[in-house]
């Protein structure tokens, strides 16, 4: 099921002619409206007539979001403000908010490329969807409504929050997609079940997940405790929002959306192009975008490219759905560990439940990782010596895939704190 299969069905060579002739077209947008990207163009001594080829972008600097905020709020917008018909922005919680513009055409195109998403979800426009996303200056509420409006399904936009009213209005207006992060389907599921609520009469079908990094195990718990097809979808704020790429019901990862945005993987420290399918930053230059085009931006997002073909018949490439952040990878005594690695290995052990948080202290001058684990409650108030071997099965699962040894604690269910919108999986308590 395709939403545009002449675009997400294209022959390659005819994929790359279009990706060169939009490119030339925004790296000339670029240089005559933006400042900053002129500066860096002339100071590289870059000439625009010598990039004829996708793989000359690799000559071009990185753009990285400390230049956003430098250029707050307009700097690098290459139309004229009376142009921009919305503005978006993230939530500023790292530093200064980096803000994004839109004219009425990147509207119209946002809203196209999130309708393939949906679609290749399995959303049509007999669908109820709920977007249980937050609304407001965050790009991934009005984003998925409007794909899904574009459609024509019928959109709840309830935004996050007040689950057991989430609830209901799954029930009563016969909710068929369920539009959030991860961790909060898991929110709803939890809820369902304590509240006693039978999930087969409900009218669920779909869930379209993102905006977080979640496992394989979780999907297949979602997909268990929902009774739905879940997939993933991977979208930016400073790149357009949700849209970007999404997985079709193959669910064998995510199609990169190639005929907007041309995607690099790099590696963070050399800043070299890694091998075909190794894992590296995924960067992203935009190729179709009015108000705010992009040139490289480094996304922090870890991922690897799939070049073999889908059998669904999309030739767009796939990407691996995000195994984490460049910078929330943790440094604990010289090894890189990110919580997507330890959530797998938690969803693979019988009795855990799929909630957990990693506390990091300094104790002299070694760093110490302490897994806190919330487990079924008859695991909980078990005998002292099953619990042992509970925590020693985890830890030896956890070093094995770590390579190294961490701490791990048993709480009880519901201990650690639930969140509405993206979780909060990290908290470091080292004085760095």
């Amino acid at each position: 099921m395709y939403w545009e299969e002449e675009r997400e069905c294209m022959a390659r060579e005819e994929l790359e002619q279009l990706q060169l002739e939009r490119l030339e077209a925004t790296l000339r947008r670029v240089y005559m409206n933006v400042p900053f990207y002129r500066k860096s163009f002339d100071e590289l001594g870059i000439d625009l007539d010598e990039i004829q080829s996708v793989d000359d972008l690799r000559r071009l600097p990185f753009t990285t979001k400390d230049d956003l905020r430098e250029n707050y709020p307009y700097g690098l917008f290459a139309v004229p403000l009376r142009e921009v018909v919305r503005i978006h922005a993230s939530s500023g919680t790292t530093g200064m908010s980096t803000v994004v513009g839109y004219t009425k055409n990147d509207i119209k195109t946002w809203s196209n490329l999130v309708a393939r998403v949906l679609t290749a979800g399995g959303v049509t426009k007999d669908d109820v969807v709920q977007i249980s996303f937050g609304y407001g200056l965050f790009t991934g509420g009005f984003g998925l409504h409007y794909g899904a409006e574009r459609i024509g399904a019928s959109v709840i936009p309830i935004s996050s929050g007040n689950t057991k009213r989430q609830i209901k209005i799954m029930q009563d207006f016969k909710t068929t997609a369920l539009v959030c992060t991860p961790s909060y389907a898991m929110l709803i599921a939890d809820t369902m079940y304590e509240m006693g609520i039978n999930v087969n009469a409900l009218s669920l079908k779909y869930g379209l997940f993102g905006a977080e990094p979640w496992s394989e195990g979780m999907r297949e718990e979602l997909q268990e405790k929902l009774k739905i097809i879940a997939t993933d979808n991977y979208g930016l704020s400073e790149i357009m929002g949700p849209g970007i790429a999404g997985e079709c019901l193959e669910r064998k990862w995510l199609h990169i959306n190639e005929d907007h945005f041309f995607v690099e993987v790099i590696n963070p420290e050399t800043l070299e192009p890694v091998e075909p399918g190794e894992v590296g930053e995924l960067v992203v230059t935009t190729l179709t975008k009015e108000a705010f085009p992009m040139i490289r931006f480094r996304t922090r997002d870890l991922t690897r490219l799939i070049p073999e073909p889908c059998p669904c018949g999309r030739t767009l490439m796939r990407m691996h759905r995000v195994m984490g952040r460049t910078d929330d990878m943790l440094i604990i005594r010289g090894v890189n560990v990110f919580p997507s690695q330890i959530e797998a290995v938690l969803f693979e052990i019988e009795g855990t439940e799929p909630h957990y948080q990693i506390v990091v202290e300094r104790e002299g001058a070694l760093d110490q990782a302490t897994v806190l684990v919330e487990v079924s409650e008859e695991i909980f108030f078990d005998e002292m010596k099953k619990q042992s071997q509970l925590i020693e099965k985890i830890k030896k699962r956890l070093a094995s895939e770590l390579g190294i040894t961490v701490g791990v604690k048993l709480v009880e269910k519901k201990t650690l704190e639930r969140f509405e919108g993206k979780a909060k999986r990290v908290i470091d308590r080292r004085k760095l």
